[in-house]
């Protein structure tokens, strides 16, 4: 019971001050390796397009390290056969995906993943863990994966709409400064010009 105090405690008080994804990020990742056990923790994004996938932010706290900024090409990922086959998690990864050219050269054992979604149904990327050893996941360990992964896409989301919302403002301000017939600044940007 004091692990769970202790911890809801510490999600409030990240939630209350994160302003950023990283702000954010960057505490859960820490919590997540507290009650998993694992010894990486990291988010991932994924784009489809360029058939990548990148370490956005990452905690390493024992001998494997799995560096921030590191992309791999998707179709090699655990992530990627996660999703596909419905497996959040093993502690057997060379059975399970032996041929993995990213998980052999990181030394990844154990693997626990969550997608992280921007909305609803856009995949932006996995929230995981890994060691390099044999180690359980315990149902308390699976629900704070999934927890963190909805808190992490939701700030994702909010950023996005607000990036969106300026930029809407700033396309009504131009308008609004600009005639419509001309494109030439109108007589409101002359006043405030002025």
């Amino acid at each position: 019971m004091p692990l769970q105090t202790d911890l809801l405690g510490k999600v409030s008080e990240t939630l209350g001050s994160a302003r950023t994804v990283e702000q954010l990020t960057r505490p859960l990742l820490e919590l997540l390796e507290l009650v998993t056990g694992l010894e990486s923790t990291y988010l991932t994004h994924i784009d489809a397009g360029a058939g990548m996938q990148t370490i956005v932010f990452s905690r390493n706290s024992r001998t494997m390290q799995i560096p921030e900024g590191l992309s791999v090409p998707w179709g090699d990922t655990l992530c990627k056969r996660a999703l596909e086959e419905g497996r959040s998690y093993t502690e057997d990864v060379g059975a399970c995906w032996g041929d993995s050219e990213a998980a052999k050269a990181l030394g990844i054992q154990t693997y626990a993943s969550t997608p992280v979604y921007l909305g609803r149904e856009h995949l932006y990327g996995t929230l995981c863990a890994a060691s390099s050893d044999r180690r359980p996941l315990t149902p308390q360990g699976q629900h704070t994966l999934t927890l963190f992964s909805t808190l992490i896409g939701q700030q994702l989301e909010r950023e996005r709409l607000l990036e969106d919302l300026q930029k809407a403002n700033a396309a009504l301000e131009t308008e609004s400064a600009t005639d419509a017939l001309t494109g030439l600044p109108n007589r409101r940007c002359a006043l405030a010009e002025l």
